[in-house]
């Protein structure tokens, strides 16, 4: 876990840096592809559902999963969310993290530097014993604080031998109806979905990308964690979201 979580962690740092107006998200994309390959890895949207793309790279109004395109280019001021999930040796890690390219020239910092906070703050938080829920309704919380809603139908989940693993609901808002506890030495990752208006996003058309029908933003950000019984131990660090 903790070498496929680096791997992530690298790839995504790596792909964030490599973004350039002008480039299309199929180039980003096979960028970070030939990261992991370097590595061993393998795509895990790919290899889990057939996904066509090594990662997800979503573009303002979309809030995840987009499919990289050679028709989709990147413009100074676009906000970028890129997920990079993939496995290794068996093992999955999975991270993700939504930035500004180049200069802040639609004010998207401000919902980014949110996201990306609130995800921080929740992680310190979160041990062994902790109900999911209130982890939620700390991020719902945080993010109405700083104006902005979360996003309801998308959410976290456990993680190891597969993609996705129990606990399969990890929302960022109070659920009253899930009683789970966070349990020790299990591994979780922790996303974020901070949004300026919308609470829901629907299926684009294409099987896949998940947007935002009222036109709103949407930052998010996610880390593979290890959950203890004091602070967290954040296994995809390196990608220095």
């Amino acid at each position: 876990m903790q070498r496929i979580s680096e791997v992530v962690g690298i790839t995504l740092r790596k792909m964030r840096e490599h973004a350039r107006p002008g480039m299309s998200t199929r180039e980003l994309d096979e960028y970070g592809a030939g990261i992991l390959q370097h590595y061993g890895a393998r795509s895990a949207p790919g290899i889990s559902y057939g996904f066509p793309g090594a990662t997800c790279i979503s573009v303002n109004h979309e809030a995840a999963h987009g499919i990289p395109s050679n028709n989709v280019f990147l413009q100074e001021g676009d906000l970028v969310n890129v997920d990079v999930s993939a496995e290794l040796d068996g093992y999955f890690g999975d991270n993700g993290g939504s930035f500004v390219l180049g200069k802040d020239i639609h004010n998207h910092n401000k919902l980014v530097d949110s996201s990306r906070r609130i995800l921080m703050m929740a992680i310190n938080r979160i041990k062994g014993g902790v109900r999911i829920a209130e982890i939620g309704r700390f991020i719902e919380t945080e993010a109405r604080k700083d104006g902005y809603r979360v996003i309801r139908n998308i959410v976290g989940h456990g993680i190891g031998r597969s993609l996705h693993e129990e606990p399969f609901e990890i929302p960022c808002f109070y659920d009253r109806f899930n009683t789970a506890r966070f349990k020790k030495n299990s591994v979780v990752a922790i996303e974020t979905f901070i949004s300026t208006r919308a609470s829901q996003v629907s299926e684009k058309g294409d099987g896949w990308t998940l947007i935002t029908k009222d036109g709103s933003f949407v930052a998010q950000h996610e880390h593979t964690i290890i959950v203890t019984d004091t602070k967290p131990v954040i296994l995809t660090k390196a990608n220095r979201i």
